[in-house]
């Protein structure tokens, strides 16, 4: 069997072909040209990964992603204002 990329959203789907049952994995190991040892390991990391998907630690850090887009979209506008009042400043001393 040759060595080739595999991207995680294929991954995800063949072993999701695994958890099925439908075929046995030299089946699925073959059809993907993959060797089984690499979809054992595939399954195993994904398993022991699942259960993140749903935890705290998941939504501890969908609030702290949307709390540093608060705070950037804050810093954006603080500096829009500083921007607009030098052009302010700068068009009054050009008018002198």
């Amino acid at each position: 069997m040759q060595s080739k990329t595999v991207s995680a959203a294929q991954k995800a789907s063949i072993v999701i072909e695994l958890l099925r049952e439908q075929e046995t994995i030299a089946q699925i190991a073959s059809k993907y040209e993959v060797n089984p040892k690499t979809l054992y390991g595939w399954k195993k990391e994904f398993l022991e990964n699942a259960p993140k998907l749903f935890g705290s630690e998941n939504s501890k850090r969908d609030v702290d992603k949307e709390k540093e887009i608060e705070r950037l979209y804050q810093q954006i506008g603080q500096l829009q204002v500083e921007v607009n009042w030098m052009k302010k400043k700068s068009a009054a001393i050009r008018a002198r």
